[in-house]
Parts: structure tokens; C-alpha cells; sequence
């Protein structure tokens, strides 16, 4: 009900917009940095071509290669069907190959024609089809993970109407073979865990996962707050926390968390914060010393960095990928305590549905606990869902998805509603 609740009072403010969506004109000062990021992307979205992949210097020494169109394109195997919305991705490398999950539906938000694919190529150009997996019902986030040999794909349900936001548990498929994966079957059936970033660091398997999901859109009444658990495994099928005196590491209006280990042992991590808390709304930055990983401080930041992924270089520097509201100031808390709690979470939400998005690159300083911009990556519309593979020299490839670049400044909510694609771009950290 909170989420039709919420879709009914968008209609509203489209209508509206200007009196909602507070913050300057769509054309303000902080595109700059969008005008080179589209310079070096493809100019037709069916461009697939390798050959487009020359690097130009966008952020100081930081490099990024024109993007590869990956889905949908003719690099996909002839079983895959892509739909107009492809969004949820990861990607990881097992064994020498690489290994790419995707989500694809008729939009951006929940149905039942979802179908969530699997691919795999030894080149990243030339794909092979895997696996698919169907519900009848959404699917979202997957997470694959390689450890002990073994690769294993999670993936959360969700519902089947496009009005409400009903998360359904965790799922986990594991491939035996080539093509061949088990029937995917629950995780932790009794908790409803959200899967959010899978990692293997000197071969342990770690996993970020959020209960009480239901919760971020549940504006009115006393939702139960939202729970972060950083958890491990032996088999890819039992988890349990990492610390077990710290079994949450995160409470309150945290959803999407992800983190890295420093050369001294401690960690650092960014979590979404849109459902709202003592640290207000946006994000919060969080780190952890080494000899009590289990114990998170965090600072909170009135800017929403949506999808967080969060990898490190050689030397110790700490990155983020996340979504950047296209806004003067690029808030998503408005500062508006002249409104209850409630009245704040609406507002701030439709706010952000009618500005324009990026997917971009902050760096993340682990001793203040502060994020700054560096560059945006080819995105416009709907965008930001990365994935990262770390070849181990500060280069990585990151795969994401967004809406045509071309398009300009879409609102976000028109982004959602309209085709999106899934590409692959080299970036290099000097």
C-alpha cells in the first residue's frame, strides 16, 4: 500500500513539478562534467564495435574507454531475448571466464515477464548463453560469487505489480557445469534477506544483505527499521555474520551497502540511506577498525549514492560508483524539518524522481568520512547499476547500464519508463 500510496502522490506531483522538485532549473552548472563523459560514448546505441575503446583523460590522470553496447546487441548468444528494460547486472571472473547476471523486463519496476539471464565469454566481446530464470513474479539484484572452485548466482524476489514493493527472500542457483545450474532454491528463507555485493577477499566468501526492505517505501506509520548484516559462508548455501557479536552492523534506513578492506585491516563502506534515520536522509559512510570489524561508525551525507559500489587501488585509495542526482547542490536530503518525518520522506522521494540522473565516480576519504565527485561515466535517464572486475593493476572493467545517452537530461521517472541498455567501459586509476 505505501508504494501505490506514493505512485498515486507522484501523479500528483508531475503535475506539479515545479513546486515538488525544488533545486534550480534541469540545465544548471553541475553538467560540466556530463558534457565530456558523453564525448566518449558510442553515438549509435547498436554500436558494439571494439574499435571504439581509445581512452581520453576525463578526470586528471583517470582514464575511461568509450563504452561497449552488451546487451542488447548481436554479442548476445541467440537464446537471450532482452526486453526494453535491462538493468540489474553483475559480473565476475571464475576460472578464466567471465561470467555476466542481468535482469530484463518490459520497465524498471516490478512484473511478472522479468526474466533473469546468465552469459559467459573467455573475451568479454563473444557471449554464450548460461541459464535463465523465471518466477512469474520479479526478480532483482543479482550477485554472483567464485570461491573454492565453485560459482554460485543470488538473486532477491520481489513481487508482481508495478504499484508496490514486496520483497520475497533470497534465492541462490549454483552451476555444476557448463550450462548446467541447479534449481535455484532459498536463502535464510525465515529473515527475507535482500542480497546487495558478494566478494571473495584471500578466499573468503563475504555477502552484504539487508532485511526489512519493505520498509524503505513504508512512509506512513512506524516501519520497522531496515537491518544490515555482513555475513560469510562455507558452502555458498548457510550464512552466518562475520562478526557474531555484531550480527547487524548497520540499523535504521540503510538498504544498499557496500564496503572494502584497508591495507591496515579496517574497512570502509557507503549505505544507501533512503528510508531516513537519526542521520537523516541520503547516504552514510561508514568504517570499521580492524580489530573490530563488527562495529560500523558511520557519518551521515545528505547526498544519495543509489547502487553503491565501493573498490579500492593498489595504493590504497577508495572509489565509489553510484547514482548522482543532477541538481545544483545534488541533494537528496532537502533539509526540510518544517515537515514531519513522514511528510520529509514523500517529499524528498518525489524530489528525486524529477531530476535528471548520472552514474558517476567519487572517491571516498576513509579518515573523514567524506565523498567527492571525480567524473560521471556515459549515463543519462534511468542509470547506475554497476558491476567491476579488478584485473589487478588499477585498471578494472565496469559493466552498468543506463538510458541513451544521447537522450540528454531525462527525469529519472521517464528514464524507468523508457528502454535501457547494458554496457562495458575500461577504467584506469594512474
Amino acid at each position: 500500500m505505501a508504494w501505490r500510496f506514493l505512485l498515486t502522490a507522484f501523479l500528483l506531483a508531475v503535475v506539479v513539478a515545479s513546486a515538488v522538485a525544488c533545486g534550480g532549473d534541469d540545465d544548471d552548472d553541475d553538467t560540466s562534467a556530463d558534457d565530456d563523459a558523453d564525448d566518449d560514448s558510442t553515438d549509435d546505441d547498436d554500436d558494439t564495435s571494439d574499435d571504439d575503446t581509445t581512452d581520453d583523460d576525463i578526470g586528471g590522470d583517470i582514464m575511461i574507454s568509450a563504452y561497449t553496447q552488451i546487451v542488447p546487441s548481436e554479442l548476445m548468444p541467440e537464446e537471450v531475448a532482452p526486453q526494453d528494460a535491462n538493468n540489474n547486472l553483475d559480473v565476475v571472473e571464475h576460472e578464466g571466464r567471465y561470467y555476466l547476471a542481468f535482469r530484463t523486463g518490459p520497465f524498471h519496476f516490478a512484473s511478472p515477464d522479468v526474466v533473469m539471464y546468465v552469459v559467459s565469454s573467455d573475451d568479454q566481446v563473444n557471449w554464450e548463453y548460461e541459464t535463465e530464470f523465471t518466477m512469474e513474479r520479479d526478480l532483482r539484484e543479482p550477485r554472483l560469487l567464485s570461491f573454492d572452485g565453485k560459482l554460485f548466482l543470488y538473486f532477491a524476489l520481489l513481487g508482481e505489480s508495478a504499484f508496490d514493493f514486496e520483497p520475497g527472500g533470497m534465492m541462490v542457483s549454483e552451476r555444476k557445469g557448463a550450462g548446467d545450474w541447479t534449481e535455484p532454491v532459498p536463502v535464510e528463507e525465515e529473515i527475507g534477506y535482500i542480497p546487495w555485493r558478494t566478494k571473495a577477499i584471500d578466499g573468503v566468501p563475504y555477502m552484504i544483505a539487508y532485511e526489512g526492505g519493505g520498509s524503505i517505501y513504508d512512509f506512513v506509520g512506524d516501519p520497522e527499521p531496515i537491518k544490515v548484516h555482513w555475513l560469510t559462508t562455507e558452502d555458498g548455501y548457510d550464512w552466518s555474520a562475520v562478526d557474531p557479536e555484531h550480527e547487524v552492523v548497520l540499523e535504521g534506513g540503510n538498504s544498499e551497502t557496500d564496503w572494502v578492506f584497508l591495507d591496515d585491516g579496517s574497512l570502509v563502506a557507503v549505505t544507501r540511506n533512503e528510508a531516513g534515520d537519526e542521520f537523516g536522509w541520503g547516504s552514510k559512510i561508514c568504517r570499521a577498525d580492524a580489530d573490530n570489524l563488527g562495529d560500523w561508525q558511520c557519518a551521515g551525507d545528505p547526498k544519495k549514492y543509489d547502487s553503491p559500489l565501493v573498490f579500492r587501488t593498489q595504493d590504497n585509495r577508495v572509489f565509489l560508483i553510484g547514482r548522482r542526482n543532477v541538481t545544483e547542490d545534488g541533494l537528496y536530503d532537502l533539509g526540510r524539518d518544517d515537515l514531519s518525518e513522514t511528510l520529509q520522506g514523500i517529499y524528498y522521494e518525489l524530489a528525486y524522481w524529477v531530476k535528471p540522473k548520472r552514474c558517476s565516480l567519487w572517491s571516498v576519504d576513509p579518515e573523514t568520512l567524506s565523498v567527492d565527485f571525480v567524473l560521471d561515466l556515459p549515463s543519462s535517464g534511468d542509470t547506475c547499476f554497476a558491476g567491476i572486475i579488478d584485473y589487478g593493476d588499477d585498471t578494472f572493467e565496469v559493466y552498468n547500464y543506463t538510458s541513451p545517452p544521447t537522450q540528454g537530461d531525462l527525469w529519472w521517472i521517464q528514464g524507468q519508463l523508457a528502454p535501457t541498455f547494458i554496457y562495458r567501459l575500461t577504467l584506469t586509476i594512474p
